[in-house]
């Protein structure tokens, strides 16, 4: 599932392919994918001549700012947006394309079919679920060191569970959570009430640290991912534990082990985390 950094560069690639487009027709080939209130067919002729003024994120939502309202994209799995050429091929599992006034398209392909689209009046957005059960954005001036301490404060669980809860902090999936606690020297299965005020500046440091690495590296394609342009990220080359059981850790050389915690399967090193 495409996270904090994938979904920003996702958004700045949609931001140069869309932006200043007129929307002059949309086809739902996959009416689920529209979350009512609207129905798909009132969500197809509501967006009829509403002009993309800007794409926004919100933890691992992408935000379509129009003329009136806000269209609301969660990914999910495998979803995927690309441009085309209204004339081009429509290729398999593309089940929702914007047919722009300059003979352009934006198709939104998801093999898996968990992708979810809202549409909201403008301002609304962000006080209706799911993005007002967001937590703070890692990446932003308001998430601070001390806001990040009263967080934590009673919190009666392991620290990988936690920084999965996107109510607790949003945008942070399987991959971030495990290199985050990496870098910090954090083992996943901690409980939260045991770290100490070192540990927990080390976390949020590394929290921010990585997925900023991440960002600049365009995201992780560690499976299907792709950006708006259809191209891979690159962080996927600096991961120190996700996906790398059985192989030597970069810095002691021991093998990296793989559990399930918190219903995902969680990567570390057991002598560098502790």
């Amino acid at each position: 599932m495409p996270e904090l950094p994938e979904v920003e560069t996702v958004k700045k690639t949609l931001q140069a392919l869309t932006k200043g487009k007129t929307i002059e027709e949309v086809v739902v080939s996959l009416p689920r994918i529209i979350q009512e209130p609207p129905s798909p067919a009132l969500f197809q002729a509501m967006l009829k001549g509403q002009t993309i003024h800007d794409v926004g994120r919100r933890g691992k939502f992408l935000r379509f700012f129009l003329d009136t309202h806000v269209l609301v994209s969660h990914l999910r799995m495998e979803g995927r947006y690309c441009l085309a050429e209204k004339t081009d091929p429509i290729e398999k599992h593309t089940h929702v394309r914007f047919s722009f006034s300059d003979g352009t398209e934006l198709r939104y392909k998801d093999v898996r079919q968990f992708g979810t689209m809202h549409l909201y009046p403008m301002g609304e957005d962000l006080h209706l679920p799911p993005l007002v059960k967001l937590g703070p954005e890692p990446l932003s001036e308001d998430f601070t060191l001390d806001g990040f301490q009263r967080a934590l404060s009673g919190r009666r669980t392991n620290v990988k569970a936690l920084l999965l809860n996107q109510a607790f902090l949003s945008g942070l999936g399987n991959i971030y959570v495990d290199e985050a606690l990496y870098t910090a020297s954090i083992l996943p299965e901690r409980l939260v009430e045991t770290l100490s005020m070192d540990e927990i500046q080390r976390l949020y440091t590394s929290i921010r640290t990585v997925l900023a690495n991440a960002v600049k590296a365009g995201g992780s394609s560690v499976r299907s991912y792709v950006d708006g342009h259809g191209e891979m990220g690159m962080f996927q080359l600096q991961i120190k534990v996700y996906g790398r059981k059985g192989e030597a850790c970069h810095q002691c050389g021991n093998p990296i082990q793989k559990i399930v915690l918190a219903g995902r399967g969680t990567h570390f090193c057991k002598t560098c985390q502790r």
